[in-house]
């Protein structure tokens, strides 16, 4: 396999002026800059209207332009902006890039979303279940099984362990979830949706009035457990946010304490491995995760799930 360049901003200009036609005449074209400190430098602003996405491998090429006629697929469904594409095509033979159009705000690490925000997210949750699940296959969209939730509660009991070593977290709280609730929270037949399946809080867009103006990067987005995606907005704005804009989106008692417990369970594998130097992501992003997930919510505990008729009226 075929080791791609570094992008440096050298290459990023070039690539910049050959497609903003209308871009200031002036020697440098538009300021750009990573998105990101340190890493590989695959996401730039340019000026302070697009932003260039570069794919590192041609798998994430695949991904990039599935993603162009995803969003198109989506964007009519949901309530929230999906970026536009300005320009597509190529960086360096074999790898694509598309510059997007910048959708205004800031991330849900910078801003705390409102009421009328997590209405805002319930009108995604329930866009993302309209959205025809074999248009989606049609374009490439992997399906993908649901997690084992008794596994993953097994794997973060063994983590809570090393958690405990490193004063960081209680395993006793993971006693909620016993081995007879995660079977009894298993995702159910016929449920699959389509499903983000990374809304971390640098995808959200948040404006500075706790609206949810947009959602980012639609390059993991599967057909499978729509709890997986409340467990992603337990991350990113908090476990009770999340529930009460699942709840708002017509989902019962049972996807979003799935949801909840996949969250609770992923930041203590994920803070276990970032203690262990094993974890992209920074300590305290780690720390801030594991706590939005555990922040508790009105329907804790697992007892008897009946129809969702009844869980609907118990949330």
């Amino acid at each position: 396999m075929t080791q791609a360049p570094t992008p440096t901003a050298d290459t990023v200009r070039r690539l910049v002026r050959s497609l903003l036609k209308d871009s200031p005449p002036d020697a440098g074209g538009p300021e750009v800059r990573p998105v990101a400190e340190g890493g590989g430098h695959l996401t730039w602003w340019v000026g302070t209207r697009h932003v260039l996405r570069l794919a590192g491998d041609r798998e994430a090429s695949v991904r990039r332009r599935r993603e162009l006629r995803l969003r198109d697929l989506i964007r009519p469904h949901v309530p929230v902006a999906v970026p536009a594409s300005v320009a597509q095509g190529e960086w360096t033979p074999g790898l694509a890039y598309t510059l997007d159009t910048k959708v205004p705000g800031g991330s849900a690490e910078e801003h705390d979303v409102s009421a009328v925000g997590e209405a805002d997210l319930a009108g995604l949750l329930t866009g993302l279940r309209e959205v025809p699940v074999r248009q989606a296959e049609a374009l490439g969209v992997p399906r993908v099984a649901p997690r084992s939730l008794e596994a993953l509660r097994r794997e973060a009991g063994r983590a809570a362990e090393l958690l405990r070593k490193a004063d960081e977290f209680d395993p006793a709280r993971l006693q909620q979830l016993t081995s007879p609730a995660a079977v009894q929270l298993a995702a159910q037949p016929g449920s699959a949706v389509l499903v983000h399946h990374a809304l971390t809080g640098d995808h959200l867009v948040i404006s500075a009035d706790g609206r949810v103006r947009g959602v980012l990067d639609w390059t993991d987005t599967v057909v499978g457990d729509p709890a997986e995606d409340i467990a992603g907005l337990a991350l990113a704005v908090g476990s009770p946010a999340a529930v009460r804009a699942a709840t708002l989106a017509g989902y019962g008692a049972r996807p979003c304490l799935r949801g909840l417990w996949l969250a609770r369970c992923d930041t203590v594998i994920r803070l276990a491995a970032g203690l262990d130097g094993r974890a992209a992501e920074p300590l305290p992003l780690l720390r801030t995760r594991l706590r939005r997930a555990w922040e508790a919510i009105l329907l804790e505990r697992v007892t008897e799930l009946r129809d969702e008729e009844t869980d609907d009226a118990e949330l």
